[in-house]
């Protein structure tokens, strides 16, 4: 019952957003109006999915807190951004995502590349939220996997489509309570079972609260850079601070929610410790589901599986928004259909995010791997986009060639590291996202150099000199 009065109360909100949603602004950027207390909720609800919780859980379970102190370089550079690079996206006026940043400082190719990337690395992780939320219906309810896709996919559609961004950011801070209080109480409520966090201590080995576990020092790190740039900035979060009304919401709601991202991390690591105590026979995926099924009073039960809804759920409509979104911006308007109009960009926007959305629901249905897709989404976003990205924003840097240049060896580093069959990375000891943020910094500082060394007689490739925010 606490689950059909969820998803009831999530399709209002996108009737009522629907009403607010008049103009192609509206559907990608929400206005403009999103202050940072709902900045905070919104974002830390998108970046905090099936992964942080039981994803997390999962891995404590099987590993100890160490994988837990190496993905917290993810909220870590959640926190770096919100307070030198979110601000400073203010400055681009009317821009709606990165493409449009990336297009004002490295021109028009720059752009594609950036909507086609971005494309691929959104699709990808809304395929894998997709499956996510069949998985939660299946741990909890019992009910089979592609059932729990279409049920809960059906309603992210809903929504999505009809309020775009309005609809998605009021859903996200309804589902950011859900998991804000109803996750810890689950962790609360097994640290009970088991006799307190001194039982918890007592009863598993000192590898399990060490700070690298059985990693080596070099695993470490490398799982700590590829969560420090996997998923930096990348389209929905970055549309999030382009939401803000000025820099100084955009400052307080992104930074909050990286802090907020480290706390929730020890909650849903520590979840997966305790059903470890209390469960030790089970696989670690189900590490959360099996502590809520067995430890929570039953009236809890309903409302904490809509929390573990609300996290995957909340992940999954940001991604299928901004999907929708790059292709119309950066892919249809400015290469197949610059002379449309504004009411006709929103009515595209809503028929390619509908179109996406069925998409991902046939790709979750079908897919073997859906390992596989988050990896090569993963591998499309910091070796390509994301350091241009902050140079471009940083240090305001206009240079087509170094842009353009470092998206694409960058791109093809990362290919050959992972698909050249050359075993380049036991050769060389790099993974190949690493491999690509290498050959995509070295590129793009060769041709930048080389090119502010010899200027084009127009000044067009110089830097522009930064500017306070």
């Amino acid at each position: 019952m606490g689950l059909l009065l969820y998803f009831a109360i999530l399709l209002y909100i996108g009737y009522r957003s629907a009403r607010k949603t008049s103009s192609s602004a509206d559907f990608a950027v929400a206005g403009n109006k999103i202050i940072w207390p709902v900045l905070f909720a919104t974002l830390a609800a998108s970046f905090l999915g099936g992964g942080a919780s039981m994803g997390r859980a999962g891995k404590a379970f099987d590993e100890g807190y160490a994988f837990m102190f190496a993905a917290s370089a993810f909220p870590i550079a959640t926190i770096i951004a919100g307070l030198y690079i979110a601000p400073r996206l203010k400055r681009y006026a009317g821009a709606q995502t990165v493409g449009d940043i990336m297009a004002h400082h490295y021109g028009r190719s720059a752009r594609l590349l950036t909507g086609i990337f971005s494309l691929i690395f959104c699709i990808g992780i809304l395929g894998a939220q997709a499956l996510a939320i069949g998985t939660v219906f299946n741990a909890i309810l019992g009910i089979e996997i592609s059932t729990g896709i279409l049920i809960g996919m059906a309603v992210v559609l809903v929504y999505s489509t009809a309020g775009g961004m309005w609809a998605v950011i009021q859903t996200d801070v309804v589902q950011f309570v859900m998991l804000a209080v109803f996750l810890p109480i689950t962790m609360i409520v097994g640290l009970d079972k088991i006799g307190g966090p001194e039982a918890l201590i007592a009863a598993l080995p000192s590898e399990h609260f060490s700070l690298m576990g059985d990693y080596t020092p070099l695993m470490f790190i490398s799982i700590f850079i590829a969560f420090l740039l996997g998923e930096t900035l990348v389209p929905p979060y970055t549309q999030r601070a382009l939401s803000a009304p000025d820099s100084r919401h955009a400052r307080i709601g992104y930074s909050l929610a990286g802090g907020f991202g480290l706390l929730f991390y020890a909650v849903s690591s520590t979840i997966g410790l305790i059903a470890l105590v209390l469960y030790p026979q089970i696989s670690p995926d189900q590490a959360m589901p099996e502590l809520i099924r067995d430890a929570l009073p039953l009236g809890l039960t309903g409302l904490v599986l809509a929390s573990l809804l609300a996290v995957v759920m909340s992940t999954a409509d940001s991604y299928l928004n901004s999907a929708a979104v790059i292709f119309v911006t950066d892919i249809y308007k400015p290469f197949i259909n610059p002379a449309m109009s504004g009411k006709q960009q929103l009515w595209i926007e809503r028929g390619v995010n509908l179109a996406i959305g069925l998409g991902a629901i046939v790709f979750a249905l079908y897919a073997t791997s859906i390992i596989d897709a988050l990896l090569l989404s993963y591998a499309l976003w910091a070796p390509t986009i994301l350091l241009p990205f902050i140079f471009a924003v940083l240090f305001r840097i206009r240079c087509k060639r170094a842009g353009v240049a470092a998206m694409i060896a960058g791109a093809l580093a990362t290919s050959m590291w992972k698909w050249s069959g050359l075993e380049l990375e036991a050769l060389t000891g790099l993974t190949p996202l690493i491999a690509g943020v290498i050959v995509n910094i070295v590129v793009f500082t060769l041709v930048y150099q080389f090119l502010n060394a010899a200027p084009d007689h127009n000044g067009k490739n110089a830097p522009i000199q930064p500017t306070h925010s």
